[in-house]
Formats: structure tokens, C-alpha cells, sequence
């Protein structure tokens, strides 16, 4: 059985669309983080703006807003009208929104490009969840979701370690990092193909035997509720640790690339060892030891303020944060029907989104207020919290294993 399952995972390399797929989660981290580095340089290029503080701390997760609410309508769309067109469209147009901050004049037009920008991240976000369904099932199913995370913190190692070094010549600079996904074009262009649509006629899933699970909708929401908090915490470290570093008399852009860095170095190796990690201790359980992880380090964020021991805490919530995150999208592909996966998959991105967009309007009033030790506090709290409920459920469960299956663990 092991060495069965050794070779499902080997397939899913030798699989040119897994590939492809992988090139397009790169991209998904690109968008907001890249330019995290360059965000201070920013708000002193453009000082003369009155509102440059928060518009500054609103161009990374600018494009959230966009997602939030163009991702439901674009897994509609793919739904009725098939994926490829959609998913290579968002490339060619992530390209052009994503460098327009190397030209573009001033913070409100830039926010803008940003929000287009979005509009791309939406359509890539939902066509590859659905394509992940559409294309694999069980055993590779699960080992794509967790390869999707482990590409995103890799390209995001990647890029975002690119931009802390060119945002010290300029900081527009980072905005060219975008351009690299034209890239990607011809082998999308190539390798991915549209699957025969199931039926959205009522009853079709019955008829047609498509996946799905007895009262999904309500599981779902629960899962759809429960990612737009954890993204919410986790995006504290990219729109908040450049200033908490500025404030400690550290240079942000080295020490935000660096430590945004170690989040991603962290996350990509720890998403690689998911499927074992769930398989040993079941999805609620993922969900006891993610939530924990990215608690400790938000703690010890407390303890090591703009030190490079600071880095060991960044590094704790890139590998919890990556450890929950393959869960949601390998529960809502069980749950879902197939002839809703990309209603499903555009909600599940808009809940990300949703989630990194409240992040900053929620913490930097808790920075005023209360200081960056506050916030980390508060947030380590809160997610200390959430790991000892997660806990408490797993327990009433009586273990991994029916932790699993309660969750809804259908074709792992």
C-alpha cells in the first residue's frame, strides 16, 4: 500500500497540467506580499499625499477587495463556461495591472492597478482550485493541495526576496517583479484543457454520481468562515512588519524581505510534509498543531522584537499558517459537487481575500491603541484559543481517525 501510494504522488509530478498548475499558485503570493519590502519607500515617495500612510498600508492587500468580490462571479462563469479562457486571461492580466506601479503617478492610481490586479488573482485563484478537482482525486487530490501551498511559499521565498533587494534601488522597483508571469503563458497556453462539464440541471448530482457530500452548504460556510480569520492573522506579518521593524530603527526593507523570506521557507517545506501530517493525526488535528504554531510565534514575536531571533517567530507562523491552509481547500473539494466546484472555489478564494483585506483596518487601529506588542498578543491569544477548541472537538471525536472522517475526509 505504501509503495502504491509513493507512486500516486510521483504521478501527480509527472503530470504536465500539475505543473502548470504549480506555475499559476507562484503567482497567487506574488500579488500581495512582493512588494511589502518597498512599503515605508513608498510612503516617504510620496509624502506629499495626506493620506499616504494608509494607502500605503493598503496596497498589499488592495487586490483582496477585488477578489472578495469578483471570485464568486468568476467561479460562476467557469462553472457554465469552462476554465482555461478564464485562468489565461487573469495571467496576461495580473502582468499588466501588477507592473503598472513602475509608471503610474501617484498612491490613488497605483491603489487602483492594484484592484485590477485583484481581478486577475481571482480568476487564476478559482480556475486552479476547480482545475485541481477536475483534473486529480484522492491520493493526488490531496497531495495538489498541498503542493499548491508549498509553490506559493517557495515562489513567494522567491520573488519576495527579489523585491527586498530592489526595493533598495527604487522603490518601484518591485512593481516589475510582476511582469515574470508572462513567463507562464506558454505553458498554460499549452498543457491546460477544459474537462467535460457535469450537468447543472437539479438533481444532476444524483444522477451523475458526481462528489458531494449530505449538507454541504453548512460545513462550507463553516470552512469558508473559518479561513477568512486564519488569513486575517497571518496577513498581520506582511502589512504590519515592515513599520514594526521601521519603528525598532531596523532597515524594513532588508529585514522585511528577510524575514518574509524565512515565513515562506518555512511554510513550502512544511506544506510538503502535509499529507503525512494529516494522515498521522487526522484534519482537526492539523488544525490543533497549525493554529498553535503560528500562536508561538506571534508570542515569541513579543519576546524577540527586530532581532534576528524574530525570524525563528515569522518562521513559526509561515509553517502553521501553511500546515491549515491545504485543509480548507482539500475538504471543500470533498465537500462540494463537481458541478459546483467553481462557485465553491471562488467563494473559498474570496474568503482569503476577505481576510487580508480586514487585516490591516482591523490592526492598525490595535497598533495605535495598544502598541505591536499588543496586537501580537492579542492575536497569539486568539489563536491559542482557537487551537485549544480545535483540540477540545478532536477529543470528543475520540482521535485522528475519526477526526478525519468526521470532517469529511471523502477520497483521502
Amino acid at each position: 500500500m505504501e509503495g502504491l501510494e509513493i507512486a500516486r504522488k510521483r504521478a501527480v509530478w509527472r503530470d504536465r497540467r500539475a505543473i502548470a498548475l504549480l506555475m499559476a499558485a507562484t503567482l497567487t503570493t506574488m500579488a500581495n506580499a512582493t512588494i511589502s519590502p518597498a512599503l515605508p519607500g513608498l510612503e516617504r515617495l510620496f509624502a506629499e499625499d495626506p493620506n499616504a500612510a494608509l494607502l500605503t498600508r493598503l496596497l498589499v492587500p488592495a487586490p483582496s477587495l477585488a477578489v472578495a468580490l469578483c471570485a464568486p462571479l468568476a467561479g460562476v462563469a467557469m462553472d457554465r463556461f469552462g476554465r482555461r479562457r478564464l485562468l489565461l486571461a487573469g495571467v496576461v492580466l495580473f502582468v499588466i495591472a501588477g507592473s503598472g506601479g513602475l509608471f503610474l503617478p501617484d498612491l490613488p492610481t497605483i491603489f487602483v492597478s492594484r484592484l485590477v490586479l485583484g481581478l486577475a488573482v481571482g480568476l487564476i485563484m478559482t480556475a486552479q482550485t476547480a482545475l485541481i478537482g477536475d483534473y486529480f482525486s484522492g491520493a493526488n487530490r490531496s497531495a495538489m493541495t498541498a503542493l499548491q501551498i508549498s509553490a506559493r511559499n517557495f515562489g513567494g521565498l522567491l520573488f519576495i526576496a527579489l523585491a527586498g533587494w530592489v526595493a533598495l534601488v527604487s522603490p518601484r522597483m518591485p512593481f516589475a517583479i510582476y511582469g515574470l508571469a508572462v513567463l507562464f503563458l506558454p505553458v498554460m497556453w499549452k498543457v491546460i484543457v477544459d474537462t467535460a462539464r457535469p450537468s447543472l440541471s437539479p438533481g444532476a448530482d444524483v444522477a451523475e454520481g458526481v462528489e458531494g457530500a449530505p449538507g454541504w452548504r453548512l460545513l462550507f460556510a463553516g470552512l469558508v468562515l473559518l479561513q477568512a480569520l486564519t488569513n486575517m492573522f497571518f496577513f498581520i506579518v506582511p502589512t504590519q512588519l515592515p513599520f514594526f521593524f521601521d519603528a525598532h530603527g531596523r532597515d524594513s526593507a532588508l529585514m522585511t524581505g528577510a524575514a518574509l523570506g524565512a515565513v515562506m521557507l518555512a511554510g513550502g517545506c512544511c506544506a510538503l510534509l502535509y499529507p503525512r501530517v494529516r494522515q498521522a493525526i487526522g484534519y482537526v488535528g492539523v488544525f490543533v498543531l497549525g493554529y498553535a504554531a503560528m500562536a508561538l510565534g506571534f508570542g515569541l514575536l513579543i519576546v524577540w522584537p527586530a532581532t534576528p531571533l524574530s525570524f525563528v517567530a515569522v518562521a513559526s507562523i509561515g509553517a502553521g499558517y501553511a500546515i491549515v491552509s491545504p485543509t480548507f481547500v482539500a475538504l471543500t473539494l470533498d465537500l462540494a459537487p463537481a458541478r459546483r466546484r467553481g462557485l465553491a472555489g471562488g467563494i473559498l478564494t474570496a474568503s482569503v481575500f476577505i481576510g487580508q483585506f480586514c487585516s490591516p483596518l482591523l490592526s492598525t487601529p490595535m497598533i495605535s491603541a495598544f502598541g505591536y506588542e499588543g496586537l501580537f498578543r492579542g492575536t497569539a491569544v486568539l489563536l491559542a484559543t482557537m487551537a485549544l477548541a480545535a483540540a477540545a472537538l478532536r477529543g470528543l471525536w475520540g482521535g485522528p481517525r475519526s477526526a478525519g472522517r468526521a470532517a469529511g475526509s471523502v477520497g483521502s
